[in-house]
């Protein structure tokens, strides 16, 4: 049995007239950049978001990009995020000059640790970058205690989590100052190609950020600020607005197929019911840890990756591949060890969390297409790797 990272075949053919119908509106209409159905996508995605403003753009990395330009981030600036994440976290920091300074991860979220976060500000510094990695929100209360007492911006990274929510209902990305989304086409609600989404409750922001997508321009040719081509294309857009009502539907299933791995790697004797934070006789592998209640949102995980941990990942990895069920590494090189941030001073051994999680994670099969054989079938595989 063949099993895909990510299949994205069904997900189109279930929604095919639909999403057919909409890139021939656009191509029939002739409008290709921002326009209508881009505007239509930022109404829904303010009205699902519960956020005042929503401004479309050309990539996830290019939201984080323009997000620290609305906030006047200035060469030799330092911003504070954690060292595993996706690159963009870090490169848009050093693209703008500016200092990206790395922290450690939580042992069981890999969200930035929160407790890390005070001892790394100095005069310095002037924004924090939470990451709501893998689709499950970053302890954001420690975090917005901690930018409020140190007069900081909080900026969201949400490339993996639209949909997700934290404690009170809040969606990730709608917490802080600005929050960062990306369409990529693997993400949970990916487009045809490159896009993002910039989100605030600030108008001040909100206005800076619509001009800087455009150079920096408003009216047409009178330029305030020097901004950049940030602007979202009219085709992803109107992919995007037939995906987002069936959103919430797929990270649902999402997190069906994250308790059915869960419950078989459990009744397989890969891992106990408590099986999180360390390897002894009855945990194998470590689960991932979402904390929720069934008639109570709290840290709604969506699970745009299903990650677990093993001692022995890379030969994991091996015979899963051989037996043709495909994975991932997210991500094995933190930033403080990518050659590009050599420079910075960071050591092995500096964020020993990261490190070990960069070693020893490996992410699983979870879109929502994926059959409950199949499922079976990866624990039956793993099952038999660790006999």
């Amino acid at each position: 049995m063949k099993v895909p990272l990510l299949d994205l075949k069904p997900q189109y053919q279930s929604l095919k007239k639909e999403l057919d119908e909409a890139i021939l509106r656009v191509a029939e209409s002739q409008y290709f950049i921002l326009g209508p159905e881009v505007a239509k996508l930022e109404e829904s995605i303010c009205k699902y978001l519960n956020v005042r403003y929503s401004i479309g753009v050309s990539s996830g990395t290019d939201a984080l990009l323009v997000a620290l330009m609305a906030i006047d981030l200035q060469p030799g600036d330092e911003v504070i995020l954690p060292t595993y994440s996706f690159f963009a976290t870090a490169g848009v920091v050093s693209r703008l000059n500016a200092v990206p300074v790395f922290v450690d991860s939580d042992p069981v979220t890999f969200n930035i640790s929160p407790e890390k976060i005070e001892e790394k500000i100095t005069s310095s510094t002037r924004a924090v970058i939470s990451v709501h990695l893998f689709g499950q929100c970053a302890d954001m209360d420690k975090i917005i205690r901690i930018a409020e007492k140190h007069n900081l911006y909080v900026i969201e990274d949400g490339a993996q989590a639209i949909g997700a929510q934290y404690k009170d209902g809040k969606f990730a990305g709608t917490i802080g100052h600005i929050g960062c989304y990306s369409f990529f086409p693997s993400k949970n609600m990916g487009g045809y190609g490159d896009g993002g989404m910039v989100v605030t409750n600030d108008e001040k922001l909100a206005v800076k950020l619509k001009m800087l997508r455009v150079h920096g321009m408003e009216p047409k040719y009178y330029h305030k600020m020097i901004g950049g081509n940030f602007r979202l294309d009219a085709i992803q857009a109107a992919v995007l607005n037939v995906k987002l009502p069936h959103l919430d539907s797929w990270s649902a299933k999402r997190r069906e197929n994250a308790e059915r791995y869960i419950g078989q790697f459990i009744k397989a004797g890969l891992a106990d019911s408590t099986g999180r934070k360390e390897y002894n006789n009855n945990n194998k592998i470590l689960l991932p840890e979402a904390v929720y209640k069934s008639n109570q949102v709290k840290n709604y995980h969506i699970y745009n990756q299903f990650i677990i941990r093993a001692e022995n990942r890379d030969s994991l990895r091996e015979f899963l591949s051989k037996n043709e069920i495909a994975t991932e590494i997210y991500y094995p090189v933190p930033f403080h060890k990518q050659e590009c941030f050599a420079d910075l001073g960071y050591s092995e051994g500096d964020f020993p969390v990261a490190e070990d999680a960069s070693k020893k994670s490996i992410a699983l099969p979870i879109y929502p297409e994926l059959t409950d054989e199949q499922i079976d079938f990866v624990v039956q595989k793993i099952a038999e790797f660790f006999n």
